[in-house]
């Protein structure tokens, strides 16, 4: 049977940067992907207001989920680098609920015990998706869902993304799906055109010319992302001898559990 796929992301665009390759991967296989962004990425931008940038960002990410073949987004609405400020469990409750709406066999979300991750929404969401993730299966956790039709779930498989994950045990070969993840992330033109502008104002200050890097790139922000996506799935690939890759820690049972398996097996 095909799987169902649940993605637990705090911005329009973590999806298909941090798991593109995976999530269609997923979806050439025969699995249902739903994607839950918290933020409205209100606030990623050196020109346009945020009223125009929420509009702009919501409409983004539905052509990139469309893109890659997933289900149209929900959005929680919560306002960009504010995710960190919001009443403790609020968010936790609403991936709790998620997770059991979806019942998904799978949960891809950020690494909440990644190192060095400087953005506040990043870490709350971390934070509330790994509560959700291990504890939507307990009655006792919001017993009100009970009343809406929500019993507690499991979900068996968990991967971990993070920008800088020292603890990956799986490699996820994406040569077959990488320019799709490309093409998906591409729909996010405001987001590219900002990540690669923050990148440029910080290397003028730095005193760099990245046009010896990068050449002509330079003048088209989805052509300059594509590079440093393709440079670092091949640089990731290396480790199990493939083009391009994507790392994550994945998880299923309690380790007794897998223990178990493993000893069985």
């Amino acid at each position: 049977m095909s799987k169902t796929v649940l993605v637990l992301v705090p911005h329009p665009d973590d999806a298909e940067f941090f798991a593109g390759g995976l999530i269609a991967n997923l979806i050439d296989e025969g699995a249902k992907v739903y994607l839950v962004i918290a933020s409205d990425g209100r606030r990623g931008s050196f020109d346009l207001d945020a009223t125009t940038l929420t509009q702009t960002r919501r409409e983004e990410a539905h052509r990139a989920a469309q893109t890659l073949g997933a289900e149209a987004p929900n959005f929680l609405g919560h306002p960009d680098l504010e995710v960190d400020t919001l009443p403790p469990g609020l968010l936790r409750e609403q991936f709790i609920r998620a997770i059991r709406q979806y019942k998904p066999d799978i949960v891809i979300a950020e690494d909440a015990f990644a190192p060095y991750e400087v953005h506040p929404d990043h870490r709350a969401v971390a934070w509330a998706a790994s509560d959700a993730i291990h504890f939507a299966n307990l009655p006792l956790m919001h017993p009100e869902h009970l009343q809406e039709g929500l019993a507690p779930h499991f979900v068996v498989e968990k991967y971990f993304y993070g920008e800088n994950l020292l603890n990956a045990n799986k490699i996820v070969d994406i040569s077959q799906t990488i320019e799709r993840k490309i093409a998906a992330m591409a729909e996010h033109r405001s987001q590219v055109k900002f990540l690669v502008e923050d990148v440029l104002r910080q290397a003028a200050l730095a005193g760099l010319d990245l046009g010896a890097w990068l050449g002509g790139a330079l003048d088209n922000p989805t052509q300059a992302l594509a590079w440093a996506i393709q440079a670092q799935a091949a640089e990731i690939g290396k480790r199990i001898g493939v083009a391009y890759a994507e790392a994550y820690r994945y998880v299923r049972f309690h380790p007794f559990v897998e223990n178990l398996l493993a000893m069985q097996g």
